[in-house]
């Protein structure tokens, strides 16, 4: 009895590229490069199982994306924007933004523009991490023994030194609770 597994794949086609990316950009948003990785790793699984050349594929792969780019469904600039508010308002670092959207395959120049429209200050993104990883004045016990571990993790999260102790040291936990802490000092 033969079972699905038995059955060799059928070829690498232009319109299985074209399903594979439509199905792959309906459930998530994309970059141009984190697109072509992808296609490149379906068509690499594909023709391994079929005993072909991957790289015979590598224009068909850069016509599809280039058509998604034509037809709207793939903006670098427009990606990095919105992952860019969508990191900051989880209180990610500037630093920490920069490798996630690098990860993805965007572009320097569209993190730098995403970036400078954001509108999340370092600080305000700062006392989000630490909030929401329940850090200095938001740990509900042993703060003092835990500060330095904690001041590490902000540091190592990509936040300066100076801000990552003025946001473990502060108080501003005692506020509403959602309110960033806010700082006049500089800490680039």
């Amino acid at each position: 009895m033969r079972t699905r597994s038995d059955k060799p794949p059928k070829p690498v086609s232009r319109e299985w590229l074209m399903r594979a990316a439509a199905h792959y950009l309906e459930r998530y948003a994309s970059s141009s490069e984190n697109l072509r990785r992808v296609l490149s790793r379906k068509v690499l699984k594909r023709t391994l199982a079929r005993g072909e050349d991957a790289g015979d594929f590598s224009a068909l792969i850069e016509e599809i994306v280039a058509r998604f780019e034509e037809l709207g469904f793939l903006d670098d600039e427009a990606y990095a924007e919105a992952r860019t508010r969508s990191l900051r308002r989880k209180g990610l670092s500037e630093r920490m933004v920069q490798a996630k959207l690098g990860q993805k395959g965007v572009p320097e120049e569209a993190v730098g523009k995403a970036l400078e429209k954001d509108e999340t200050t370092e600080a305000e993104a700062a006392a989000r991490y630490a909030q929401r990883r329940r850090l200095g004045p938001w740990r509900s016990r042993e703060r003092m023994a835990r500060r330095d571990k904690d001041i590490a993790a902000m540091m190592r999260a990509g936040f300066a030194y100076g801000l990552a102790r003025d946001t473990i040291d502060g108080d501003d936990a005692t506020n509403s609770g959602d309110e960033p802490i806010t700082h006049n000092a500089d800490h680039t």
